[in-house]
């Protein structure tokens, strides 16, 4: 037990000896430093919201099942997992830097003397016998002990810049993950929109089978020339051509979904045959100040942590200037029998210290690189920080503009409505020509369909706004992995 005392010894003697930190402390930029103003340039509700479960709020429980879908099947998002786990070992591997490292050997060998020499044996019945040749065992073992002291703080520094790379991974993760909460819902809208005009088209199609008709009879009763079927043929035809790339819309947007919840392209098929309307979300949603964003946008939160890192690095750099003590130890021990292992031990002790003196500026030039990442941190946490806002208030425009065309639209095909009505009857009293009525469907298609995109621009906008609120996440947490599981840690707890 005597080696586990000295060892602890060597581990607190170094613990002792450590000292000072060397290397910027890490202070968070305020809002001022990175550019953010008070508020946003365009209006929008000051009062934020809970947006960790945003897809609840458009009432369709198949959006709500594929998007929560996405943390357990996307494969982006096990992939962003995966490097959260790598980031975890980084992060342990720093750590273990603090303990000493330990090492042991053992041995045997026999040493067989064949010619000359003597050596007896004593049998079971007690005659001894001479073999002719000797042999010798020997038996070793030994463990040897080394300790690096952190005097200025290296290890500290680097244990530090690890622990804010695992943070940054984690809010990496997140990201990932409301980008793809955000991609799946957005595809379910295009596949709703999609089927909202093939019901046009195909609605169009029965009134434009009807026109053909009744044009084919007023030609046989020489009311109208065979123009007016000519032209009903015509406008049947395009109406009937637009399907087909409808059709390929729609099965685009539903293989996309089946990718992204980690399926085959078609695995979706057929919960997505029964046609649903295009899914309507709340009329306004609170964004908050733009001060918010700093705490809501993991994308923000994982450059400030990459800022916090390179920070820390500075640190690991600049202790390469100073001393470093190490501290070496060893306990041999051999014998010709095991039981006489103990009996004689032999133990050494080492301590050295290294210090720089000359490397032709390399040590100094890595620190200047080290302060080069960290100022480039900041820039890139400052670019993040304001291109978040950017998408926020695009969103915020986009969804607006969206519900003043969606009131237009919807006027738009009322009108459009009712005058196919009337053109339809005078045609058919013969009170118009075919020409007005091709007018006045081809107004009516075209409405339902403006409506229809309108309605699909809304709901996308809705999306794009939650999504550049960074909602999807509990932000109160720091994603994290206990071994291969996912773990959410507040964010008040820095243990790593």
């Amino acid at each position: 037990m005597m080696w586990r005392h000295g060892i602890s010894l060597l581990a607190l003697a170094g613990i002792g000896l450590s000292g000072c930190t060397v290397g910027p402390d890490y202070r968070p930029a305020a809002p001022s430093e990175l550019g953010v103003p008070e508020g946003f340039s365009v209006p929008a509700p000051a009062t934020p919201e809970d947006l960790t479960r945003w897809w609840n709020r458009f009432d369709d429980p198949l959006l709500q099942r594929l998007v929560e879908q996405a943390a357990s099947d996307n494969l982006d998002v096990a992939q962003a997992v995966t490097r959260l786990r790598q980031a975890r070992e980084q992060l342990v591997q720093a750590r273990a830097d603090f303990l000493p490292s330990l090492s042991g050997s053992g041995g045997y060998s026999r040493r067989q003397s064949i010619r000359g020499g003597s050596n007896q044996t004593q049998l079971p019945d007690g005659t001894i016998i001479n073999t002719g040749a000797g042999s010798t065992n020997n038996f070793s073992l030994g463990a040897d002990a080394n300790y690096q002291a952190d005097l200025f703080g290296g290890i500290r520094r680097s244990v530090e810049a690890s622990r804010a790379s695992y943070d940054a991974s984690g809010y990496d993760y997140a990201s990932v993950l409301i980008s793809t909460q955000s991609e799946i819902a957005r595809n379910y809208v295009l596949a709703r929109a999609a089927q909202a005009q093939i019901a046009n088209a195909r609605q169009s199609l029965a009134l434009q089978d009807d026109n053909l008709e009744i044009a084919g009879f007023r030609v046989q009763a020489g009311l109208v020339s065979s123009l007016d079927a000519e032209q009903a043929r015509a406008q049947r035809a395009q109406t009937a051509a637009s399907i087909p790339s409808l059709e390929a819309s729609y099965n685009s947007a539903v293989s996309r979904l089946g990718v992204l919840t980690g399926r085959a392209p078609g695995a979706l098929k057929g919960e997505l045959a029964a046609v649903r309307p295009i899914p309507r979300g709340p009329a306004t949603v609170g964004v908050g100040i733009p001060a918010d964003t700093l705490r809501q946008r993991p994308d923000v939160r994982s450059a400030e942590r990459a800022l916090a890192a390179a920070t820390a690095q500075i640190g690991v750099a600049q202790a390469q200037l100073y001393p470093a003590l190490s501290i070496s130890g060893g306990i041999d021990t051999s014998a010709n029998v095991i039981g006489s292992l103990t009996d004689i031990i032999t133990g050494t002790l080492f301590a050295g210290l290294n210090q720089l003196i000359f490397d032709g500026g390399r040590t100094r030039a890595a620190i200047r690189a080290q302060e080069a990442a960290a100022d480039g941190a900041f820039l890139a946490y400052k670019q993040t920080v304001l291109t978040s806002l950017e998408d926020i208030e695009n969103a915020i425009v986009a969804l607006r503009t969206a519900q003043a065309r969606q009131r237009e639209f919807a006027i738009a095909l009322d009108a459009a409505n009712v005058s196919a009505i009337l053109a339809r009857s005078q045609y058919r009293a013969g009170l118009t020509d075919f020409t007005t009525l091709n007018q006045t469907e081809t107004q009516l298609l075209n409405a339902r369909n403006s409506l229809t995109q309108v309605e699909s621009d809304e709901a996308t906008a809705l999306v794009q706004l939650f999504g550049a609120l960074g909602g999807g996440w509990d932000s109160e947490t720091i994603p994290r992995v206990a071994g291969t599981i996912l773990a959410p840690e507040r964010q008040d707890d820095t243990n790593g």
